[in-house]
């Protein structure tokens, strides 16, 4: 049962975004509603821990202090590769997608619900049942940090990949640093708050969109 949920989930996160790179179909009602649906699953499967080896509070500050290094390490990596017009071409097609959407309602979709069903997927049940789980903690690590790259690679989009390369590897270390999801979800959290809300890339005034 769960390693049918495992890979359904994969080819799930696949698809939607498949679709968006293929088909023009909108972030909003493709990729968030299942990385949602795959958090729900992780739930109804049994609550991941949240912070098995590490304190609640330690987790926490990892987590939010993770995020906002990671947002800053972003933002520093654009700016070097600034002239690489693949890459920033990708990048504004991310940020282009979010359409009209008021800044709130997209903080509580991308937040809320993709970037914590990511991580109580991947980080929680996927790393838990897959390459011995907590009998093999560093294999399971790095087939889930493997999987979750595979997964994102249809969106056939360098920003987005990259994403899922560097905050992928962050998300998963805290987890198996922490061994639970506390600080991954905090992470994720807080470095899609940051990538919302203050955008590493912004489209020309007037331009694909501009609110």
């Amino acid at each position: 049962m769960v390693a049918a949920v495992l890979v359904l989930g994969l080819v799930a996160e696949a698809a939607a975004w498949w679709t968006v790179a293929t088909g023009g179909r909108s972030v909003w009602t493709t990729v968030v509603p299942v990385a949602g649906g795959l958090g729900v699953a992780a739930l109804a499967l049994g609550p991941p821990a949240w912070s098995g080896r590490v304190p609640v509070i330690e987790s926490l500050a990892a987590g939010a202090g993770a995020g906002s290094i990671l947002y800053l390490a972003t933002r520093a990596f654009v700016r070097i590769v600034r002239g690489w017009v693949a890459f920033r071409r990708d990048a504004l097609r991310v940020y282009g997608r979010r359409g009209r959407v008021p800044l709130g309602l997209a903080l509580a979709l991308s937040v809320g619900v993709s970037a914590a069903g990511e991580e109580l997927f991947w980080r929680g049940l996927f790393r838990a049942h897959v390459a011995g789980g907590s009998q093999a903690p560093v294999a399971s690590a790095l087939v889930t940090w493997a999987a979750f790259v595979l997964a994102n690679l249809p969106s056939a989009n360098l920003a987005v990949v990259a994403g899922a390369l560097v905050g992928g590897a962050v998300w998963t270390w805290l987890a198996l640093w922490t061994d639970g999801v506390l600080a991954s979800v905090l992470c994720h959290g807080v470095w899609t708050a940051l990538m919302v809300s203050a955008p590493v890339v912004r489209p020309p005034t007037g331009g694909p969109g501009s609110p």
